[in-house]
């Protein structure tokens, strides 16, 4: 059967810019935007995805990861009963919930760090945060200093080698689960936390929820440093992704080839993605935005768990300045779904309906079957079934004979219906310029 997160298509949401809340937390009052969220659930649903990562979503002072309170929904959002209700609406429509773990820092507003500014030495809480040291004073004014994430000194880091810290943070994703009953955690800044705490984590949540996920948010390095059976279940995939953009726009797909061959071994499946809230838009990013259905293609049928980031299923532009990100968080109402709607959304529900629907792409063997430059094929397998994926990037079509890896007579065309003839073990396709097609051979 396997687990809920080995069949995911995931829906990225970050919440503070869909629904265009102020950029810092100020006002008293709540406002509930998540009505507004609430009402994406259905579209969601209709491309294909059956699981979201939505985030940050808890009390913060400003873009969300300098987190005020662990406990209570930002306002700016609504509040817990407001949460709470987007949870059930989206289990009730077959969607999972993924949230962000801010776990490596807090902001300066959080109520330990805010007991340490007032109480110095006598505070219970001093050590909880990295390199506290009261022989000298912050940047921003503390008569201390203090460890903060990359310089940033509003983003102290806790100390995750304290127990009561430790303790602290497991209570609060069992208060998520008990609230909430979300199904799993979107580790920020993974790449970055104590490996003694992800393992101590791995075991808290098992024991909390079945199937309970844990995705870290892991830029360089070797994954599978993060990714094995006592720490994460998967991490994000940057590897792949710069791979997706830069193998289009310089017509080299050796470079997807050898990323996938490379990652194969590590046995999990990663979390796939084009783009996200830190990324550029995969509609700036390539050179020729015909790309984008191949791209797209490959994100659903390569090894790993495909993401959208909203927006994306309509072509989305968006480029991050110097010094802000606000370009690649937009506020976008569902309700403007019809003018917005294209060629490309429909090609992506097709595409989310067939990694659903076919089990081949639930962890199903990767095996290479073509490769040039500019076109690429390769198989995924289930038992008794194959499915193979046909790449383009070349603006002329392409007519290409592709060995077929298990016995068959004939290939179907899972957009199109269309038959394909197997011959002597291979399939003679004509594909479209920057496209993609996707068939299924059944054994026999």
């Amino acid at each position: 059967m396997g687990t809920w997160y080995e069949k995911g298509i995931f829906y990225h949401m970050y919440p503070l810019g869909m629904t265009g809340a102020p950029r810092t937390n100020e006002e008293p009052d709540i406002i509930n935007r998540f009505e507004e969220l609430d009402k994406w659930i259905p579209h969601i649903r209709s491309l294909g995805c059956n699981a979201v990562y939505i985030g940050p979503l808890f009390e913060s002072s400003s873009h969300g990861y300098d987190t005020r309170d662990y406990k209570l929904v930002d306002r700016r959002l609504g509040d817990n009963d407001s949460f709470r209700q987007f949870t059930s609406l989206c289990h009730e429509a077959g969607i999972r919930v993924v949230v962000d773990g801010v776990f490596n820092h807090t902001g300066r507003e959080f109520f330990a760090f805010q007991d340490i500014q007032k109480n110095r030495e006598q505070s219970p809480y001093k050590d909880w945060y990295k390199g506290v040291n009261f022989g000298w004073g912050s940047p921003l004014g503390d008569s201390f200093g203090y460890e903060a994430w990359q310089g940033h000194f509003e983003l102290p880091c806790l100390n995750l080698w304290n127990p009561e810290v430790k303790q602290y943070l497991f209570d609060v994703i069992q208060f998520w689960i008990d609230e909430f009953d979300i199904d799993g955690i979107r580790l920020d800044c993974a790449n970055v936390l104590d490996f003694g705490f992800m393992k101590e984590l791995r075991s808290q949540t098992s024991k909390m929820k079945e199937d309970f996920w844990l995705m870290g948010e892991v830029i360089h390095g070797e994954y599978s440093r993060w990714v094995n059976q006592e720490m994460l279940h998967s991490v994000t995939n940057y590897e792949l992704h710069k791979g997706l953009y830069s193998g289009h726009n310089d017509h080299n797909y050796f470079e997807i080839a050898h990323t996938v061959r490379r990652l194969e071994q590590i046995g999990y499946q990663l979390y796939t993605f084009v783009d996200n809230h830190d990324e550029d838009r995969i509609a700036s990013k390539l050179n020729n935005k015909d790309h984008l259905y191949p791209v797209y293609t490959l994100l659903y049928t390569l090894p790993g768990i495909p993401s959208i980031y909203y927006g994306g299923e309509w072509g989305v532009e968006g480029k991050r300045t110097r010094d802000s990100d606000v370009a690649l968080r937009p506020c976008i109402s569902i309700g403007e779904e019809p003018e917005l709607h294209s060629e490309l959304t429909d090609f992506l529900s097709q595409l989310g309906k067939i990694h659903e629907e076919h089990s081949e792409f639930h962890g199903g063997r990767y095996q290479e079957l073509l490769l040039t430059n500019r076109q690429y094929a390769f198989a995924r397998f289930a038992e008794g079934s194959a499915v193979i994926t046909i790449v383009n990037n070349d603006d002329a079509p392409a007519t290409l004979s592709v060995p077929v890896p298990v016995h068959a007579d004939e290939a179907v065309d899972l957009m199109t219906n269309e038959k394909y003839p197997v011959s002597d073990g291979r399939v003679g396709v004509s594909i479209k310029g920057n496209h993609g097609i996707v068939l299924k051979i059944m054994e026999g």
